[in-house]
């Protein structure tokens, strides 16, 4: 029952000593457990052996880096919310890291207090996701929000928490536009200061997932001026 009770556990991976220092402080006395790894061949197994509620991840690693670690991940099926922290700036650096799976992204130099906001707000999406009382279905399409689980012809799919609330929120509301920016903001639920084409990476990796032929999409269609939505039509297998 104390296990169950527990603030949740949080693998933290960065080589730099001092980064590792401050940030574990800041979660563990806001009551989160933190474990620590300073090279990605030992974060993928404390991934796999301790599984973490959520993985705050740094891009370069000795070892294997973030990147790499992510798409093993993923690869394998893992959806444990993934947080990248990442020192490179430009547009396709930080869109690389969430086209493979990842959550959200930090840009160093940051504060702890913004990434203690971000860690709370991803954990805060998985909780809401899997707390909600209802059944979602399109055909072939049912998405369990009790039980925070995707099916797609009765088999389940690999969602990462980012996408199974992305998925959430179109179904909920089938036939209607939403634009980029009201995704971010239900989608991310907090002010998030990230580009818009987040959403676009997010869609894409969704589509690769459900969609019969991701170019001719017909669960998440593109409405061209404004963003996406979720068809009103019920595709019946």
């Amino acid at each position: 029952m104390a296990e169950t009770l527990a603030k949740p556990r949080i693998l933290l991976v960065d080589d730099d000593p001092s980064i590792v220092r401050i940030v574990q402080a800041y979660l563990e006395k806001d009551g989160y457990r933190v474990l620590t790894s300073d090279d990605g061949l030992q974060a993928l197994d404390l991934a796999r052996q301790r599984q973490p509620d959520l993985l705050v991840l740094d891009l370069m690693l000795p070892q294997m880096d973030g990147l790499d670690v992510c798409r093993v991940l993923r690869g394998e099926g893992n959806k444990v919310p993934i947080i990248m922290l990442t020192a490179k700036t430009t547009e396709q650096d930080r869109l690389t890291g969430l086209d493979l799976g990842a959550d959200d992204y930090v840009t160093k130099p940051f504060s702890p207090r913004e990434l203690l906001a971000r860690v709370r707000a991803v954990l805060r999406r998985a909780n809401e996701a899997a707390d909600a009382a209802d059944e979602l279905r399109s055909g072939d399409l049912v998405v369990d929000t009790v039980g925070h689980q995707a099916r797609l012809r009765g088999q389940p799919l690999a969602l990462t928490p980012v996408e199974f609330k992305l998925l959430t929120v179109l179904m909920e509301r089938p036939g209607k536009a939403f634009t980029r920016l009201e995704l971010l903001d239900l989608v991310f639920g907090y002010e998030y200061e990230g580009l818009e084409r987040t959403i676009d990476v997010h869609v894409m990796n969704l589509r690769r997932k459900i969609e019969p032929c991701p170019e001719k999409p017909i669960y998440v269609e593109t409405v061209y001026g404004v963003g996406y939505r979720f068809p009103l039509d019920n595709h019946a297998s």
